[in-house]
C-alpha cells in the first residue's frame, strides 16, 4: 500500500517529547516544576527580549546617533586583478558575465571597477563606475571602458 495521509509520520528525532512538569514528587519535576522558589521567574512567563526587570532598557537609555541615508547606492568593488585570466582577449565584462562566472555575489547589483592589481588582457568593460587608475590600466592593456546607467 502506498503513502496516504493517515500513514504519514515525521522522521525519527524530528519531534521531541515535552517534559511533563508539576506531576508529583516521583516525577523529579514536581512541586515547583524546576522554577526554583519564589520570585518573578517562578510566577510568570519568560520576559520579552530587552526587558531589564522594569529598569529603563538600554535601547531607551542610549540616545540615537547619526544619520542613515535611505537613498545610498552600494557599489560592489571589482579589482582588475580579479578579471585577469578569467576572460579571454576582447571579451565583454558585464554585470551578467561577472555573476555567471561566480566572481561576485548574487545580491550585488551595481559595480565599480578598481585599479588594484595588473591586467594584460584587452577587455571591453561595461560597468556602472570605474576609477581613474582602473581606466588607465584597462586602456593600457588595449581594452575599452563603457559606463552603464544606474
Amino acid at each position: 500500500m502506498g503513502t496516504t495521509l493517515h500513514t504519514l509520520k515525521p522522521p525519527v528525532g524530528a519531534r521531541k517529547k515535552i517534559k511533563r512538569v508539576g506531576r508529583g514528587i516521583g516525577s523529579g519535576k514536581g512541586k515547583t516544576s524546576g522554577r526554583g522558589m519564589k520570585g518573578q521567574m517562578a510566577r510568570r512567563q519568560p520576559t520579552k527580549p530587552g526587558f531589564e526587570g522594569g529598569q529603563n532598557p538600554i535601547h531607551r537609555r542610549v540616545p540615537k546617533r547619526g544619520f542613515v541615508n535611505v537613498f545610498r547606492e552600494e557599489y560592489h568593488a571589482v579589482n582588475v586583478a580579479l578579471l585577469e585570466g578569467k576572460y579571454g582577449a576582447n571579451a565583454e565584462v558585464t554585470p551578467e558575465s561577472l555573476h555567471e562566472k561566480g566572481l561576485v555575489p548574487k545580491r550585488a547589483k551595481l559595480f565599480k571597477l578598481l585599479g588594484t592589481g595588473e591586467i594584460k588582457t584587452a577587455l571591453k568593460v561595461k560597468l556602472h563606475k570605474v576609477s581613474e587608475s582602473a581606466k588607465a590600466k584597462v586602456e593600457a592593456a588595449g581594452g575599452s571602458i563603457e559606463l552603464l546607467g544606474g
